[in-house]
């Protein structure tokens, strides 16, 4: 089904053809088409590398992997024979490899002897121009560049790989680039059917690398090992999952457009690689959910800060003004990827209608609403990544768990329970930092909500601000830790409260510590000037205990989440406007 999704994605986008792709070349070498060299040109703006339409890498592993060249372009040990080291196992390696660039250069000149372009590159290593590129002032620049990529440009006639005769060399020898070990042959070439499209054709023995963030280069989507003990059959490597050439180039062209900079439909979510994009061939008239997801998601640029609540406040609009239609036929597609070791690990796969994840991602955000004070200097609306951020020690995002980003992207698409992970990791950044934030109590409160979503009915346990009427006894000893807790704000000036000393074992052990804080308060009331305020305070206190029976021994992790909650509704009763809340009394 993803590669299904992937191939038709590029059926209908403008990607490259069959055997090319964008590629990233941070020089050129300017050649005269006499092959004279006339300048290294950086093709760099800013800290930008300008991408070329260059023929299909054709690289591998394995001992003989330098027999392999790509055609007009490659790093500088293939085009100009430049070690990666000073050590003269480099020194032959890069030897050969040019040994091989040269032989492709060749072989197009033998195929197309009347082109200018190929004959230019042809003539500038008769001539050994290679070796004036070394004195080039820009040179050192380039070498410092890890295997940095090489193509020419030919004075009067553009680009190499621009060229029709190249274009036209490149897709006569298409061909599956084969691993070739010094004990080992070729593998033979295999026909059969594919499972992407049904097509009989030549099956690809090795499918093409689609590196993520954190993965290694060679990563693959789609891989298999050689004499592993899972070919069945008498198959090896490809056959297993027949995929003929044509479809592989196709869904792994899509895959790395999904991938690249100038795509709008990724996002990095932690170490997770989230792609999305829907089956729509044109610019929507109705919502754009595509151009709006990540927004939902990542933290918004830094020149556009607003972005994400624009995003959301779009979402509302288009929700509550029908622009969002119910239409099967507009499919969308989140491929949620993360780094295992060589390969690339899927960590979900969600399709649906637009409007079913328009849903989702709204119900999302109302869950993880709450009354929030203006002075807040965080958005109404959070992204994911805020949310994590809140969860994680020093609000670092290296200090998520690595799973746990993807599994609340994966429990929003699907508006599922968020992952008991998350409760435990914002529990414990309370009980650490003895502070409810907005974030904290936010997550807290959506993932209360979600508990029962399975439940023939859902009910709103924990709303949006103080909930009088909830009898939860959790709730209400949150409610009364931060009554408490204002009494002596009050009273003393002092700069550490009871939540500094006591947050923990009250939200955990209620029983062990109440009784004395309870005892504290007498005296606490008793330095209070004002009288009105003392029967003010004595009423909200009343109104708790009305429906708590007794401290309990123990709260599990969930009812801590309740009275970290009722603690936060409770403060922000407290420092609320008179005129935004209709049930505040006196105080």
């Amino acid at each position: 089904m993803i590669l299904q999704a992937l191939h038709e994605y590029y059926q209908k986008k403008d990607l490259p053809l069959e055997g090319f792709q964008k590629k990233e070349i941070p020089f050129l070498i300017v050649i005269s088409q006499e092959g004279l060299f006339l300048n290294l040109e950086n093709t760099r703006e800013g800290t930008t590398i300008k991408q070329f339409l260059v023929p299909k890498d054709r690289h591998t592993t394995g001992k003989n992997a330098w027999t392999v060249a790509n055609i007009f372009w490659d790093h500088y040990g293939y085009v100009l024979g430049y070690p990666k080291d000073t050590e003269e196992r480099s020194r032959q390696l890069a030897s050969k490899q040019m040994g091989s660039f040269i032989d492709v250069v060749a072989q197009a000149h033998t195929q197309f002897p009347q082109s200018p372009a190929i004959q230019a590159v042809s003539r500038f290593y008769q001539k050994k121009e290679w070796e004036r590129v070394f004195l080039h002032e820009t040179w050192e620049e380039c070498a410092k560049r890890k295997g940095c990529n090489l193509a020419f440009r030919i004075d009067g006639i553009g680009v190499i790989t621009d060229s029709q005769d190249v274009v036209e060399f490149t897709r006569q020898n298409i061909q599956e680039t084969k691993e070739i070990d010094d004990d080992d042959a070729p593998a033979e070439d295999t026909y059969g059917i594919c499972l992407i499209t049904g097509e009989y054709g030549l099956i690809a023995r090795k499918h093409t690398p689609t590196p993520i963030y954190k993965s290694r280069s060679n990563a693959k989507i789609v891989s298999f090992q050689k004499n592993s003990g899972y070919d069945s059959y008498g198959k090896s490597q490809g056959t297993n999952a027949p995929i003929i050439t044509k479809s592989e180039a196709a869904y792994t062209t899509a895959l790395k457009h999904l991938l690249s900079k100038e795509s709008k439909n990724n996002m990095l979510v932690g170490k997770d690689t989230i792609l999305f994009w829907s089956d729509t061939s044109s610019v929507p008239a109705y919502y754009d959910l595509e151009k709006d997801f990540a927004s939902f998601f990542a933290d918004p640029p830094k020149e556009d800060p607003d972005r994400g609540i624009l995003a959301v406040k779009a979402l509302y609009e288009a929700a509550y003004s029908g622009m969002i239609p119910a239409d099967e036929g507009k499919r969308f597609y989140v491929l949620g990827l993360a780094p295992n070791a060589a390969r690339i690990a899927v960590r979900f796969w969600k399709t649906g209608t637009i409007k079913e994840f328009s849903d989702k991602i709204k119900q999302h955000f109302d869950d993880m609403e709450i009354v929030r004070s203006p002075k807040d200097p965080e958005p109404k609306y959070l992204t994911l990544t805020q949310v994590l951020k809140a969860t994680a020690l020093d609000r670092s995002m290296d200090n998520v768990p690595p799973n746990l980003a993807g599994a609340v992207v994966e429990s929003i698409l699907e508006g599922t329970p968020y992952p008991v992970t998350l409760l435990h990791q914002c529990i414990r950044r309370v009980r650490a930092k003895r502070e409810v934030t907005r974030g904290r109590a936010a997550i807290l409160k959506a993932y209360i909500n979600r508990v029962d979503f399975n439940k023939p009915y859902r009910k709103e346990e924990i709303t949006v601000s103080l909930d009088r009427t909830n009898t939860t006894p959790s709730y209400r000893l949150g409610r009364l830790f931060a009554v408490l807790e204002k009494i002596q704000e009050e009273a003393m000036e002092i700069n550490t409260t009871i939540r500094d000393r006591f947050y923990g074992a009250a939200s955990s052990s209620p029983v062990t510590v109440f009784p004395q804080l309870l005892k504290l308060k007498n005296h606490h009331l008793s330095k209070l000037t004002n009288p009105g305020r003392r029967v003010n305070f004595e009423k909200e206190l009343c109104e708790i205990f009305d429906a708590l029976q007794e401290f309990p021994a123990h709260l599990a992790m969930e009812d801590q989440a309740r009275f970290a909650i009722g603690y936060y509704h409770e403060r922000q009763f407290f420092f609320s406007s008179k005129k935004d809340e209709s049930t505040k009394t006196n105080l």
